[in-house]
Formats: C-alpha cells, sequence, structure tokens
C-alpha cells in the first residue's frame, strides 16, 4: 500500500530481527544515560519492524474488513548496562511459537556484541471491542518461518 514504508532492518538466518537504532540525546537523561522507560520504543520499534518485513503493516491490520491490532499483555524486563548518547545499538527481536491470540517475543539491545537489556514478552491480538481473537492465516504464514522452537 501506499502508506506503507519501506522495513527497516532485516530477518537474518538465525531467525532473530535485527533493527539498528542510534541514541539521541532525547533518550536520555541528564546523565547521558538512557532514561529506563525509552528501551520500551526502542523494544516496540524492533517488533513493528520486524513485522513491516514480515508484509504486516499495523495500519492494514486495523483498517481491514476484519481489523485487529495488537496489546501487550505481559513483559518481562532485565536491565544489564547502560547504553549512552549516541551509540549505535541494535534491537533484536525473536518468536516463538504463538498460543491461540498470544505471540510469544524475546527481545534484546545489544551494543557491539554486548547486551544492555533483555525483554520477554506476550502480545494478544484483539479486534476493537479489545477482545481476544486468533491470528488470520495471512499472518501465522508469514511469520511461520521465522518463529524459533522453544530450547533453541
Amino acid at each position: 500500500m501506499a502508506n506503507a514504508a519501506p522495513p527497516c532492518g532485516q530477518w537474518d538466518a538465525d531467525r532473530v530481527h535485527r533493527l539498528p537504532v542510534r541514541v539521541y540525546y532525547e533518550d536520555t537523561d541528564f546523565s547521558g544515560i538512557v532514561y529506563h522507560a525509552r528501551y520500551l520504543h526502542f523494544f516496540e520499534r524492533g517488533r513493528t519492524e520486524s513485522l513491516r518485513a514480515l508484509g504486516i503493516h499495523h495500519s492494514e491490520l486495523i483498517e481491514s474488513d476484519d481489523p485487529i491490532a495488537f496489546a501487550v499483555r505481559s513483559m518481562q524486563i532485565d536491565w544489564i548496562a547502560p547504553a549512552k548518547v549516541d551509540n549505535a545499538l541494535v534491537v533484536e527481536t525473536l518468536y516463538r511459537p504463538n498460543r491461540g491470540p498470544r505471540l510469544i517475543m524475546e527481545q534484546a539491545i545489544v551494543r557491539e556484541g554486548q547486551t544492555l537489556c533483555t525483554a520477554s514478552l506476550e502480545a494478544v491480538i484483539i479486534d476493537p471491542a479489545g477482545r481476544p481473537k486468533r491470528p488470520p492465516k495471512f499472518m501465522v504464514e508469514a511469520w511461520q518461518p521465522v518463529v524459533t522452537p522453544l530450547g533453541d
């Protein structure tokens, strides 16, 4: 579609989507260290771009004849080391097998091979009223090649 921006980042052979991001001054606190809540923004960008790279666009999902959206149901975050202004980071996104309307993902923010922050999350596909809904066939088919089984 005309309103669908091209994907950023890429899916690699190891079934991990990698999105480069730069830390801007606006992402930091007064000390030049990334403010803890900004990691949520980086993780969201990683999830959005990983879907976009699979041909799944949020705007098209909500505007379809059978509209759906994603809502984060739970998220566990571990901060390991700080990112700082001007750092070049990579947001890594890994999909796990979905269960019904739930999509399980693991993410990491990495700087030069060092993991700075990790997140495990469960997103739920919902209809406009907020009720859980199973993913449409085209979505399952799109993400199936990149799903990493548990234990890998």
